[in-house]
């Protein structure tokens, strides 16, 4: 048995078997609870205080609310990338308009604020590529402090839907910085090549000017100018020689013009010669025997009406095209005879030898005494076109001096071999005239 017992008090006063009375229902509730038989004999009733809203309904209450605000913490947060996105797009804005400022304007010169002081050389933009490289770095910092909030985002208790909108909106945000930084690297690079092509090509065309100078200082070995020399072959032999050391290009049209002066019986022999590999003879010009000067382009032959046997200066001329094999004979500023079909459609093979005062049998040597030149050659140039008979006519009668543009005419560029060969002034252009 238990020590207490308890009882349930359901009703107003405790009875001693009478039935309870019924009250009317007056809005009220009431509950029971259970009290020991030794205790207070009242029966205390305790008003439960009306119910507004359950639990479940308060419960979800609290849920709106911080769902409310963490939606409007995430708001603050777009608003906040959104602003980041806005400061990136106006500095690189600004970054892309200092770039295009200081390319070169319409015509070629750099801008107010760094005009050079050469005409045409630029000062070293190191100071954008600078510029350049920290913007990037500033942008590559912002990236990844992008991603590392991205990464914390992700770690987040968010909601779904709202956690896959920010990772969609950061994705973007990081596809814009990509390609912004993607863009500013190509311009960086492409800015460096510009740069580094510039300074070489300065660079080629000052080491041409010192050349040259340095050939006006030194007077071209005691010569008047570099052009101003001729080679001198008096001998018929097989070792006697010159030999210019620049090679041709691939042409599909030359000229090549020179002074020549030569007494030999019966032929002047070879005064000019160019092979190539595999074929000795590309291009000569050859008089022996008793035959007329010739022309041979690919080892094929056609006959100049040239006469240059009187042991006086003649400027002569060849023209040739690769359409047709047309050519083109001048001597002393006027045209002596043309043709066609020599080596038609036949480029002008490159990286040849080319040799004067003797006729190649292999490249660059086996010359054969019997067609050695002897006489005097000067102002050899080659011009990788056709010139106009104005332009041979004012060599020929000395109104003006063309050198080539595929081989010039310099003390520099011409070697001679062999005793008794040599490299002499020449006389000024009037003294080499027919009529003088």
């Amino acid at each position: 048995m238990f020590s207490v017992l308890f009882g349930l008090l359901c009703f107003s006063a405790p009875g001693s078997g009478q039935q309870p009375s019924i009250q009317a229902d007056d809005g009220k509730r009431y509950i029971c609870r259970a009290v020991p038989l030794s205790g207070d004999a009242s029966c205390p009733v305790t008003l439960l205080p009306e119910l507004t809203v359950g639990s479940q309904e308060e419960e979800l209450r609290n849920t709106v609310m911080q769902l409310r605000e963490t939606i409007l913490l995430q708001k603050e947060t777009i608003s906040k990338q959104i602003g980041t996105i806005n400061e990136l797009t106006t500095k690189l804005s600004l970054c892309a308009s200092t770039t295009d400022d200081r390319k070169y304007d319409k015509g070629g010169s750099w801008g107010k604020e760094k005009q050079n002081t050469m005409g045409d050389v630029p000062r070293d933009p190191s100071g954008s590529i600078n510029g350049l490289g920290k913007t990037m770095q500033g942008l590559k910092d912002r990236l990844e402090n992008l991603e590392q909030m991205r990464a914390n985002i992700s770690g987040a208790s968010f909601p779904t839907e709202l956690r896959d909108l920010l990772q969609r909106r950061l994705a973007e945000l990081e596809k814009q910085l990509l390609r912004k930084v993607s863009n500013l690297e190509e311009e960086k690079s492409m800015l460096s090549n510009a740069t580094a092509a510039y300074r070489l090509k300065t660079e080629s065309t000052l080491n041409a000017l010192v050349e040259r100078i340095s050939e006006l200082e030194k007077g071209g070995g005691d010569f008047k100018s570099p052009e101003q020399f001729k080679v001198s072959l008096p001998q018929r032999t097989n070792y006697l020689y010159g030999r210019i050391t620049k090679s041709l290009p691939e042409m599909y049209a030359f000229t090549l013009c020179m002074w020549i002066k030569s007494s030999a019986l019966p032929g002047i022999g070879t005064p000019f010669s160019y092979g190539v590999p595999g074929q000795a003879n590309e291009i000569v010009l050859i008089e022996w025997g008793n035959n007329p000067i010739e022309l041979l382009i690919n080892d094929k032959v056609a006959q100049l009406p040239l006469e240059v046997r009187d042991g006086r200066w003649h400027h002569i001329c060849i023209c040739w095209t690769t359409r047709d094999g047309q050519w083109e004979a001048y001597q002393n500023g006027e045209k002596l005879g043309n043709g066609d079909n020599l080596a038609a459609w036949h480029p002008i093979k490159p990286g040849g030898v080319i040799i004067l005062g003797q006729e190649q049998d292999v490249v660059g040597g086996r010359f054969d005494a019997g067609q050695a030149f002897v006489g005097e050659l000067s102002q050899v140039n080659i011009w990788d076109r056709v010139l106009k008979p104005v332009e041979i006519q004012s060599m020929a009668n000395c109104s003006s001096y063309i050198p080539g543009n595929v081989v010039s005419w310099l003390a520099s560029n011409v070697e001679v071999f062999g005793r008794g060969a040599f490299k002499r002034p020449l006389e000024v252009c009037q003294d080499r005239l027919p009529n003088a």
